[in-house]
């Protein structure tokens, strides 16, 4: 075990190392007004964590290869061959990793990851602390963002001006990060872009376009979990015909945020069939676990080694209908086998000890999320959580800035 891998765990494993300067968050969450604060703070208690989370210089490095990797074999003409191509890049894909003694693993890839504008409001509060740096995250993170759209705009429409965005999503005011998206509406609007916060169900169309309550709509930023929007006839219609900018698209999820990709991804074989370099296969079958598709006539064999996988649906998102093998009952283990799942090798998450105001000091499992554009890692977060998956719900936990150590 290397220095840098001892020192992070000691650090982990240490409530009290480099808490949270939590009267600068909350100076922070002030400057957005006390009603965007007092929605933080009672719908979201446990939005920030306590503590930072420490990585290793190594385990960054991985996680970057590993990026690299997966973006160029989601380039290749052949993987993109079963989907129509995009014009947008697709707007913070986020790359989720676990953590452990043995090295990065990255579990999934998300087409459209929450939390980027939270996570920049929480480093700028902590730059006074002296940490998080460049290291984890690009410098002047709202104008990167904001080029990040106005980038995806030029990429569809050249030198238009670019007059309105519509942040969607499903009832969004009920949304567990509605206070995400009035942060990205106050971005845009700081730049000049009249944005709107807007539920699919308001969007209509005319001959020339998309339009909110009159309003015509230029680029649509897409928090919907619909991704192929089935669902959401309007907007498709407006992707199909290229009528607004969509991002991310149904393109960018099929491509990259689809389970059923990270089978591909750990197929050596297929991988070298699409022309994917040795390095780079060498690269994927490290930091990628083995997944593969539930099959039921491997029923038997499925059961038997059930305790060294985690099933996860082709098309779920934010752990829904996830289930860690070793706890899973005979009647779940039956509906999975119905189809429809990918199996995912147990690659355990990191740990960080949390002393949460009140309660006992207890370990908190952690991943780690960079957030992408266009290949590139504009924000390294991690995420404190309790049970099997992320939640938000965990005294001491919620999103945590990364500290690189070693």
């Amino acid at each position: 075990m290397t220095d840098g891998i001892v020192l992070a765990a000691k650090l982990n494993g240490d409530c009290h190392s480099a808490m949270l300067d939590r009267a600068a968050l909350q100076h922070a969450m002030q400057t957005q007004g006390e009603v965007w604060r007092s929605l933080v703070t009672e719908r979201c208690p446990h939005l920030f964590a306590d503590v930072p989370v420490f990585i290793t210089a190594a385990q960054m490095q991985q996680m970057l290869e590993v990026i690299d990797a997966a973006e160029r074999v989601v380039a290749l003409p052949e993987w993109q061959a079963h989907e129509p191509g995009s014009t947008a890049r697709g707007v913070f894909f986020g790359y989720d990793f676990h953590l452990n003694s043995d090295g990065a693993h990255l579990i999934e890839i998300n087409s459209n990851a929450g939390g980027g504008f939270l996570n920049a409001l929480l480093l700028d509060s902590q730059h006074e602390a002296g940490w998080p740096g460049v290291a984890v995250a690009q410098e002047n993170l709202e104008q990167v963002f904001l080029e990040m759209f106005r980038n995806e705009w030029r990429l569809a429409r050249g030198e238009a001006a670019l007059h309105s965005i519509a942040i969607v999503d499903e009832h969004p005011e009920a949304q567990y990060l509605y206070p995400e998206f009035l942060l990205a509406q106050r971005m845009f609007e700081h730049a000049g872009i009249a944005a709107y916060v807007a539920d699919p169900a308001a969007l209509h169309s005319r001959g020339d376009g998309l339009y909110l309550d009159g309003q015509k709509i230029d680029l649509v930023y897409n928090r919907l979990t619909d991704f192929s929007l089935k669902q959401h006839p309007v907007l498709l219609q407006a992707y199909l015909d290229d009528s607004a900018v969509l991002t991310p698209d149904p393109a960018h999820y099929a491509q990259y945020a689809d389970k059923r990709n990270l089978v591909r991804l750990t197929d050596a074989e297929a991988l070298r069939a699409l022309g994917v370099s040795a390095a780079d296969i060498a690269t994927l079958q490290t930091g990628v676990p083995q997944t593969r598709q539930v099959e039921a006539a491997d029923h038997e064999r499925w059961w038997q080694e059930r305790k060294q996988w985690f099933f996860k649906p082709d098309s779920g998102y934010g752990g829904k209908g996830a289930y860690r093998g070793a706890n899973i009952t005979r009647r779940v283990f039956e509906e999975i086998m119905h189809g429809g799942y990918v199996a995912q090798r147990m690659a355990a998450p990191g740990e960080r000890m949390v002393c949460a105001e009140g309660a006992e000091p207890q370990p908190l499992k952690f991943d780690v999320r960079c957030y992408v554009y266009d290949g590139q890692v504009q924000l390294v977060a991690a995420r404190l959580y309790q049970g099997q998956t992320t939640n938000f719900r965990t005294p001491g936990g919620g999103f945590a800035p990364v500290c690189l150590v070693g």
